[in-house]
């Protein structure tokens, strides 16, 4: 009996974006172009209290953001009163800003300081790649995670990442050079030939990263995450069981304003010869990896994502 095919969220309706949306757009991304020398150059903790304020503002001003936020949260803590998510998702806004004022002086960090491991977790990801068959590394949007590929990339691992293009190609290029100014080599999803230099970055050892806790359009599982269903990319774990790459789980969260710790795991499901069926189960143990670590730091989570749009039987 041949395996079925991968399931694949149906793309949205392409619509004419509105004008009115464009220019606003556009005046944002200039605006942002135009500030970034300035913001690059703001003293740390200038940079980190900025970042907070602007993500907390944003919580006020973004009610769209802010009611996805609240809706998430009431799913995944159904227990909790409105006030405990409303605090918590205001937090997540802060260090959504944080981090992204800790990117953009990103030349004025002290990676090595800022970001820590917990004692092992560097070990266990050396101890991976010596293996010599590759590493996936499968992470979440916890913190901030672009700080985890180039705390690694900085150990001497050559380390790619499995991402989506920004909506404005000026803003793709400056995550690239910037991603690229650390040896990260960015694979971007849409585009063609990414599953084959993912898979070639694997067989020449490397370590190839992808974040799988968010509903995309792109091939997945469904998959228990906070006791729903939950539509989640297969691609990594589909990779790891083609070609034998061992695979870790890689998490970082914020202890301090400006101080990160990075917690590696290996994860290890045993094969059964079935590719479908092991990776159905590779994804499942991933998704519960992440799960555990967003109940434990739920303010360091983007929850204004529709983790659970996807619905079974709406996909084709």
């Amino acid at each position: 009996m041949s395996p079925a095919a991968p399931q694949t969220a149906a793309p949205s309706a392409r619509r004419a974006v509105p004008l009115g949306k464009r220019m606003r757009r556009e005046l944002r991304v200039r605006a942002l172009m135009l500030l970034l020398p300035v913001l690059s150059r703001l003293p740390r903790r200038v940079a980190l209290a900025l970042g907070a304020a602007a993500g907390w503002l944003a919580w006020f001003v973004a009610p769209r953001h802010r009611r996805a936020a609240l809706e998430q949260l009431a799913i995944a803590f159904p227990d909790r009163d409105r006030g405990w998510r409303a605090r918590i998702g205001r937090t997540s806004f802060a260090n959504l800003g944080r981090s992204a004022l800790e990117l953009v002086a990103l030349e004025r960090l002290d990676l090595a300081r800022a970001v820590q491991f917990d004692p092992g977790s560097l070990e266990i990801m050396t101890a991976a790649h010596a293996e010599g068959r590759g590493v996936v590394a499968i992470s979440c949007h916890l913190d901030n995670w672009e700080l985890l590929a180039r705390r690694v990339a900085a150990e001497g691992l050559p380390v790619a990442t499995v991402a989506r293009e920004a909506q404005d190609p000026r803003l793709t290029a400056l995550l690239e050079r910037s991603r690229a100014s650390t040896g990260i080599v960015s694979l971007w999803r849409d585009h063609p030939g990414v599953a084959r230099g993912f898979i070639r970055h694997l067989r020449k050892g490397g370590v190839v990263a992808a974040l799988i806790d968010q509903d995309t359009e792109v091939a997945g599982h469904f998959v228990s995450f906070f006791g729903r269903e939950a539509f989640t990319p297969r691609a990594p774990a589909d990779f790891a069981v083609r070609t034998g790459a061992a695979v870790v789980f890689g998490r970082i969260r914020r202890v301090a304003p400006g101080v990160h710790r990075i917690r590696i795991s290996r994860l290890v499901v045993p094969a059964t010869g079935d590719r479908e069926a092991d990776s159905l189960a590779l994804t499942a143990a991933a998704t519960a990896a992440i799960e555990e670590d967003v109940r434990a730091w739920p303010d360091q989570w983007v929850w204004m994502h529709a983790r659970w749009r996807t619905r079974p039987g709406s996909i084709r």
